[in-house]
């Protein structure tokens, strides 16, 4: 099956680049899929695709995430419409335009513009890197892109179409358990624990993700085990992560570094693929 992964948002540590690898990880059986840190969803986009699961539910706690998914999903040609405006300004305004979207506050705005929004600032910022601050505001500075590709209506329709009969949530990765059943599959992509201490992205919000979060969610994958769930997480391959995850399989595969200022940084890193089964 050639399986087709309409990636519509850049976001930091996403999978297409390792699906290859993840096929002969993933469980051969299964009832349902529920993935609570979607990202930009090419693990997500390959297993409805591939394996068509009887119900899938992906969450994140970034709202500006959740928000355009369900958008893209019930109100796309709309939002294309909004891009398609968003595309007009950036090209005749550039930097001026950027900083003026950027600067506004998505809460005041309605969920359809707020999307749009969202997909414009990707599309358009330095790297698609998503970064807030401290107060919760997006502050990354605009990218050198001539022409970006803000619009791509036909991959926002194909996604629409996946996304349709998809549950979309606002929820903390922890809450899983209350939604996962038996015979269930869930894969946990989390913000990775540091190759060194304060060198490594760990969140896409305001709130960070180290040793307290990552002990979290490996009592949350051990939770998920006793119900009788299939569980797979991706992490980076350090002592404290292969530690955590002691009593499980562990596998390296290798990916690229596909977001870092410096070019000659963005060679193979090893990462780790723990499962229960």
């Amino acid at each position: 099956m050639d399986v087709k992964i309409p990636k519509f948002v850049k976001w930091a540590g996403g999978k297409g680049q390792l699906l290859e690898q993840f096929e002969p990880l993933f469980p051969k059986k299964f009832n349902r899929y529920l993935e609570p840190f979607v990202g930009s969803g090419a693990v997500f986009f390959y297993i409805i695709q591939k394996y068509k699961p009887t119900e899938i539910i992906i969450s994140d706690i970034n709202e500006e995430l959740i928000n355009a998914y369900e958008i893209i999903r019930d109100d796309v040609d709309r939002l294309i419409v909004e891009l398609k405006q968003h595309k007009e300004y950036h090209m005749t305004e550039g930097k001026k335009y950027y900083l003026t979207i950027r600067a506004t506050d998505p809460n005041e705005l309605p969920p359809l513009e707020r999307a749009a929004r969202f997909i414009y600032l990707n599309k358009t910022c330095f790297n698609g890197l998503y970064r807030v601050n401290s107060k919760g505001q997006f502050n990354v500075p605009m990218g050198a892109y001539k022409n970006p590709d803000i619009i791509q209506e036909d991959r926002l329709q194909f996604v629409s179409k996946l996304l349709k009969k998809v549950m979309i949530k606002v929820m903390s990765f922890e809450k899983v358990v209350n939604l996962a059943k038996k015979g269930d599959f869930v894969y946990f992509d989390p913000p990775y624990y540091p190759l060194k201490k304060g060198k490594s992205f760990t969140t896409y919000t305001k709130n960070a993700f180290l040793e307290n979060e990552q002990e979290t969610l490996a009592n949350t994958f051990k939770k998920l085990d006793k119900m009788g769930c299939s569980v797979m997480l991706s992490n980076s391959d350090t002592p404290f992560i292969s530690d955590l995850y002691s009593k499980y399989n562990i596998q390296i595969v290798q990916a690229t570094r596909m977001i870092n200022c410096n070019g000659d940084k963005r060679g193979k890193i090893n990462e780790v693929v723990v499962t229960n089964y």
